[in-house]
């Protein structure tokens, strides 16, 4: 006599391991315009949301069905790398291009890395830096 079936279903249905990538950028997506929007409505860099995009980052790829491991990790602690780096940008972009009359989509690309990052260090306090370099270690922890 065979044994029976397991009447127990798995935690990730087959279907839903391919959704990582889409969850992942979605979330990228919203944070980076979330966080942009509060940056330039208040007029200061809110580094604190470094941590909040790490998490995000990693729960993201946990709902999208990635498998646990070092490579849901890296890939949560590189995706707040560059959510960090993208909020940095359209921020510095937000500044310069309002003075010129452009948005900030507008005047991002005309911006050089060099000139962001001089900007970034200038507007950036202490804690905020700080906090931006905890994003992705608190990712990485989280995505595991």
């Amino acid at each position: 006599m065979s044994p029976a079936p397991s009447s127990r279903p798995s935690a990730h249905p087959p279907h839903a391991r391919w959704l990582w990538p889409f969850m992942l950028v979605l979330g990228m997506v919203t944070m980076v315009v979330a966080w942009t929007s509060l940056a330039l409505a208040t007029d200061r860099q809110h580094g604190w949301v470094a941590l909040l995009a790490g998490l995000e980052a990693a729960w993201m790829l946990r709902l999208g069905g990635m498998a646990a491991g070092r490579a849901r990790s890296l890939l949560a602690a590189l995706a707040t790398v560059a959510m960090v780096v993208a909020v940095q940008w359209f921020v510095a972009a937000g500044h310069i291009g309002g003075q010129m009359g452009m948005a900030p989509w507008e005047a991002a690309p005309k911006m050089g890395a060099w000139y962001v990052m001089t900007l970034s260090l200038m507007a950036n306090t202490r804690l905020d830096l700080v906090l931006l370099a905890l994003g992705p270690l608190l990712a990485w922890r989280a995505g595991r």
